[in-house]
Order: C-alpha cells, then structure tokens, then sequence
C-alpha cells in the first residue's frame, strides 16, 4: 500500500483554523486512528489526504508522490464518509460493483462479482444485493457506503466515524472485520472516531488532536501509559482518567496541581478513607464509585467483591501521572 506524509499542512475556514502546521508520518500498512472531539481537525485531515480539500499551507505526499495538483480521482484513495453516499437509481449490488467498473481499472466481472459477495458477506448484507438502496435503513446505507470502499484496492482507505450509525453489536462485529481486512490487506487505514473503544482496540497508531494541532501520536499503548498532557490522557481509557487536586496527596512533584489516576491505578487496602457512592458488577470486574475528600472517582475491582454503597475503603495513587497548571505532564 502506500506510506501518508503530513508536512506542515495548515487549512482555516474564514476565521476558524482548522488545521495548523501538522505534521504526521502514517506508516505504511498501519491503521491510524485520529481522535479528538468535533472540530479538532479529524475531518480536515481526511478531506485533505483525499483531495477533497486543498491545503492553505504543507503538503500532502501519498507513497512518495507529491499530491499537490492531484484530484482525488488521481490519488487512488478510497473514502467513506460519516454520512452515506449512495446512488438512489441503483440497487446495492450496483452500488458495490459501480467503483470496480471503471474503465481504468478493466476488472472482469467474474472479479467482481468475487469482491461484491465477499464484502456483502463481511458487511451481513448479502440478503440485501438486489434491494434499492432507497429500500435500505441507514444502517444498512452505512454498511453498502464502507463495502464501496473495501471491494477497491486503493493505496490508502479514509474512513470518516463509518460505524457511528449502526447498533452496537453490528459496530462491535464490524470493528473485528475491519481490523482483519486491514491487517490481512496490509493496507494503510486513517479512521476518524469519537469512540475510545474503537481506537484502543482497532489501532496499530492514535493521532490525538485538539484545535487543529497534533498533540500526541504513537501506539495506543503509549499514549494511555505515558500522555504528553492530560488532554492527551483524556482521549484514551474507559472509564475515563480521574483528575483530582494534587494537594490531595503528599509527596507530589513541586509544579504538579493535578493528578491523574487511571481507575486501575488505585491501590485498595491502603492510605486514606473513601467512601462507597456506586457499585457496578460487570462481569468479569466490579466498577467502583468512590467519594475521596469530597471528590468523585471511580476505580475497579474484583468482580466477586463483597463492597457495598456506603462502606468505606483505604486508597492511594499507585502509578499516578503528575500535571502542572497549564496541563503539561510532569516527569
């Protein structure tokens, strides 16, 4: 597939700054996801990669080739939209065969019908190829938008929150799929969510971004063990970093005025008192809501634990991450 390359790529909208001086190296055959809450610059960066928009400032290179002049025809990239787009004239089986009959490409339609039943299988919308698309719910839209992606075989797919629109379990199915073409292909994915769940467990790299900067890109694991910034700690874990007042606890680093404490890094049985507000059994842990010096907290637990709401309990940060006034990470 093909190594992307973010130089210095800027873009504003009248007087709103969309993206500014970005710089991004995405691997080849990696699956990146960007995350970072609306009008970060998630959208932008696809819009960009893919020709759709032209940047003020930087330059887009797609497998060593400058973009620049290139519609997004030329750029062999293939791209789903939050929003589905389909032909309302034709049934899905046409909706997915319609980007492999280009007059380019000369692919046999033995060829394609291959990659229509296969991807309409992957999709679970196999039942559903001789249907109008106006026929379809929009779910079912969302799924026939990805599968006119996947039966392509372009240098980089841009997927723009394609499974925000499906029921839970579907997403959850889909994301395993997705992550096996992409691994299986070896071709190179930039995927924009909002869902944590879906970074952590679909991404080989995150770009985290917050008002058109790039913050922090790596693996998921270094951005949830070693955030640049709390920013950076919040946009991974479920639940989410507990932030808390440093004076809360001694021996903190002179500059640290919060402290972050993933759920996990919570040691039980020692420290100061806290007191039970929530117990949530999930299974395979307990999720526990915690009062600690008039703050909330939550941390986790055995899933066979015998704690109560109302009980109190020791606790102390193990393995905290320090934060100074303007959010910066203390090491």
């Amino acid at each position: 597939m093909a190594e992307v390359r973010l130089s210095g790529l800027s873009k504003s909208f009248g007087s709103t700054v969309a993206l500014e001086k970005v710089d991004l190296e995405v691997p080849d055959g990696s699956f990146v996801v960007l995350l970072g809450p609306t009008g970060a610059g998630k959208t932008t960066i696809l819009r960009m990669v893919s020709g759709l928009d032209t940047p003020d400032e930087g330059t887009v290179t797609i497998g060593g080739q400058l973009m620049t002049g290139l519609t997004p025809a030329q750029r062999n990239v293939a791209m789903v939209f939050q929003q589905y787009s389909l032909y309302p004239h034709m049934n899905v089986r046409e909706n997915l065969e319609f980007p492999l009959k280009s007059p380019l490409l000369r692919t046999p339609q033995s060829e394609i019908d291959r990659k229509v039943n296969e991807v309409a299988e992957i999709l679970q919308i196999s039942h559903k190829l001789d249907n109008k698309s106006t026929a379809l719910s929009g779910g079912e839209m969302q799924r026939v938008s990805i599968g006119r992606a996947l039966v392509r075989n372009p240098s980089v797919y841009l997927m723009d929150e394609p499974l925000s629109s499906l029921d839970a379990k579907l997403r959850a199915d889909l994301r395993v799929e997705l992550k096996s073409i992409q691994a299986n292909s070896g071709a190179t994915l930039i995927y924009v969510t909002h869902d944590q769940v879906e970074a952590m467990t679909m991404a080989t790299h995150v770009g985290v971004l917050d008002n058109g900067k790039l913050v922090q890109f790596g693996t998921p694991r270094q951005i949830y063990e070693d955030p640049v910034s709390l920013y950076a700690a919040s946009r991974l874990g479920q639940p989410r970093i507990n932030v808390l007042p440093a004076d809360l606890f001694a021996n903190v680093p002179p500059k640290a005025t919060s402290i972050g404490l993933r759920p996990e890094h919570i040691l039980q049985g020692e420290g100061e008192e806290s007191t039970v507000t929530r117990v949530e059994h999930l299974g395979d842990q307990t999720r526990l809501h915690l009062i600690f010096k008039n703050h909330d907290l939550i941390t986790v637990t055995d899933a066979h634990t015998e704690l109560q709401q109302g009980d109190t309990i020791k606790i102390k940060p193990d393995n905290p991450l320090y934060f100074d006034a303007s959010g910066a990470r203390l090491v």
